[in-house]
């Protein structure tokens, strides 16, 4: 992914993370992806006072865009302080659309901390339903 594109999406991603609903833990999250045509689309989490409610900010912005009618992703940037990777739902939640995503990890409170992968490399031996065609 070229760098501008890429700060691009890790701004989007870091001002996602000032919107997040986070009263119980304080562990607000905020992340981006980039669409084929440029496009980003930004989600944040979500907490619930009932815990298991709550949404991390990487399924928010894939619902936001498959909500748009998107079902392909470029790349997910994700904002947090202390850097944080994608939790195991998440992570199966972005390689349902990819195993070639681009998955950036930073620091916001630090930019010189950021961590890079696939989607395929987060989560390599991933659960598939085995449904020609349903990707």
């Amino acid at each position: 992914m070229d760098s501008t594109i890429e700060q691009v999406l890790i701004d989007a991603a870091a001002n996602a993370r000032l919107k997040a609903y986070a009263p119980y833990s304080k562990f607000r999250v905020g992340a981006a992806l980039l669409l084929p045509d440029g496009q980003i689309v930004a989600g944040c989490n979500v907490e619930n006072a009932s815990y298991g409610l709550a949404i991390c900010a990487e399924r928010s912005a894939i619902c936001t865009a498959v909500t748009m009618g998107h079902r392909e992703f470029e790349a997910i940037a994700v904002a947090a302080s202390p850097l944080a990777s994608p939790c195991g739902a998440c992570r199966q939640f972005i390689v349902e659309f990819g195993k070639d995503i681009e998955v950036v990890c930073f620091d916001s409170e630090d930019r010189g901390q950021i961590r890079r992968w696939t989607s395929g490399e987060l989560l390599p031996e991933s659960f598939e339903f085995g449904q020609p065609g349903a990707k």
